[in-house]
């Protein structure tokens, strides 16, 4: 945590921060050219704000893409402010602001968290229904096979629908499937009304990606979550940014000490 106040601290590392909220998923040359610093410090500046895990890196073929991650943001919130205030969405709106809703131009959202297990454990929090329905309150109906039909289980609602399928599964590593059909099950079951469940069927279908690294001689593994695809202006773009921190919380705290959160609905 030390590491992200110590980057925080820099006015140079927040313009950088700035610019990713602006437009999310930005490379350096985009970020070098939307600022008045050489490449080199840019470089330098955007390696301090990984290393305290306040942006992330994607690899998209020979470009390497940066977001903005707000993880460590959820840290502070759990540490102090939760014991002052329940509603901490509210108490920190400024932090959020800037590092958590984002509201840019690139429609991927990206996460990144890093939890004391073993990548073996992680997969099996990620697709084993005695695990997720702790968390999340969901099972998935599948064999993980790239290309196998996934049923969604979720408040005795099953969501079956032909487009509903793993797309890529190295088991421990890379796990991807495309995400869930929006019913009016689903909708009632999630408060959700009738003009938001018109506005999330009509847009077209959403992929979730997993990325597992783990940290050989630590105890400790990094994942990255990708969920991308969507829309300009997407409704559900803006219902899964606030939805994967708090999921990703329960699963952190599930696989580190045995306890559950409640899962969010």
């Amino acid at each position: 945590m030390d590491e992200v106040f110590k980057a925080l601290g820099d006015g140079s590392r927040r313009r950088l921060l700035d610019s990713l909220n602006a437009r999310n998923g930005q490379t350096l040359r985009e970020l070098c050219a939307g600022l008045d610093m050489v490449r080199q410090s840019v470089s330098k500046h955007l390696a301090v704000l990984e290393a305290a895990n306040l942006i992330t890196t994607v690899r998209r073929g020979r470009e390497k893409l940066h977001y903005l991650n707000a993880e460590p943001i959820n840290a502070i919130a759990e540490r102090w402010i939760s014991r002052y205030d329940r509603e901490r969405v509210r108490a920190l709106a400024d932090l959020k602001n800037v590092l958590e809703d984002t509201a840019m131009d690139g429609d991927a959202f990206v996460y990144t968290t890093y939890i004391r297990t073993t990548p073996e454990r992680l997969w099996q929090g990620l697709t084993d229904p005695e695990f997720t329905r702790r968390y999340w309150g969901v099972e998935f109906g599948t064999d993980w096979a790239g290309g196998s039909p996934m049923v969604w289980k979720e408040g005795g609602q099953e969501t079956a629908h032909p487009e509903q399928v793993v797309l890529e599964s190295d088991p421990c590593r890379r796990l991807a499937y495309t995400w869930h059909t929006f019913t009016p099950e689903w909708a009632e079951a999630n408060g959700v009304d009738g003009g938001t469940l018109a506005e999330l069927s009509a847009e077209r279908r959403s992929k979730v990606t997993f990325e597992i690294e783990d940290l050989e001689g630590s105890g400790t593994v990094k994942l990255t979550v990708v969920h991308d695809g969507f829309e300009a202006g997407s409704t559900a773009r803006q219902m899964i940014q606030h939805g994967w921190p708090a999921l990703l919380s329960g699963l952190k705290t599930l696989l580190e000490t045995g306890e559950a959160l409640p899962h969010p609905r």
